[in-house]
């Protein structure tokens, strides 16, 4: 959870988590019967194509859409708490769902769009790019004024934030009880310091969700057409998140 200040002093609150494990649970067990495997059962991850008329299929669908909807409700339910919390009044929701399938038609055609990493982009259509390290985020309406062919192309989507600099692991590091024991890249000592000086409140988190971790935000801006259609630059007074040694009963 985020609360942000905009460029007006305006307050925002930010609630970053999907199905908390509902969907990666769903996802999972239709893997392995897709593989011929039982709920529940580990297999490898392979992309599997199956049919949304026939059992399997649609029993995925609307399960994933289950879980779709809990995300969004859960979302909705810690923003509006912390809204009240602060004394506050609702002015504005916005969504960016994302690693999550929509039935869509571009073109004419009805297609399944998949969006892993990314969030519906359709013209007009408001959302945001965040930041993991919470340096700054940036509330956009996403662009309109690519052509038509240009849009159907891109089916509508745009990425969710500025990514990764590598792997997780790189910058907490491997501990012994996971068969490894590799340093990280960033320290506590480090991360801390980078938030004190941005006078950000932190409780909880995790090193691989420290700023040194991901791009530059207004970096990867520079070098995309969207920053005119930029509505609020969001920065950042208090994050709370789950620590990194906490139990977490829907993942663990």
């Amino acid at each position: 959870m985020d609360v942000f200040a905009d460029e007006t002093g305006a307050i925002w609150v930010g609630v970053h988590f999907g199905s908390r494990g509902l969907g990666h649970t769903v996802a999972s067990g239709f893997l392995a019967l897709s593989q011929g495997k039982q709920w529940g059962e580990r297999v490898p991850e392979a992309e599997a194509l199956v049919a949304l008329d026939q059992p399997l299929g649609h029993d995925y669908w609307h399960l994933m859409t289950l879980a779709g909807e809990y995300a969004y409700a859960g979302r909705e339910w810690v923003a509006r708490k912390v809204v009240s919390l602060l004394g506050g009044r609702e002015l504005e929701l916005v969504h960016n769902h994302h690693n999550f399938a929509w039935k869509e038609t571009h073109d004419g055609t009805e297609y399944v769009v998949v969006r892993k990493g990314a969030t519906p982009a359709f013209p007009g259509q408001r959302g945001s790019w965040g930041v993991h390290g919470r340096r700054r985020g940036h509330h956009r309406r996403l662009p309109t004024r690519l052509g038509a062919a240009a849009r159907v192309a891109l089916l509508h989507g745009a990425r969710r934030g500025p990514g990764d600099v590598t792997h997780r692991s790189a910058w907490q590091g491997e501990p012994p009880d996971r068969g490894a024991n590799r340093p990280g890249r960033v320290t506590w000592e480090m991360l801390r310091k980078w938030i004190g000086e941005k006078g950000v409140i932190l409780r909880g988190g995790g090193l691989d969700e420290s700023p040194q971790a991901y791009r530059r935000l207004p970096d990867v801006l520079t070098r995309r057409a969207t920053r005119s259609n930029l509505l609020h630059t969001l920065t950042p007074l208090i994050v709370v998140m789950a620590g990194e040694k906490e139990f977490d009963p829907y993942r663990d």
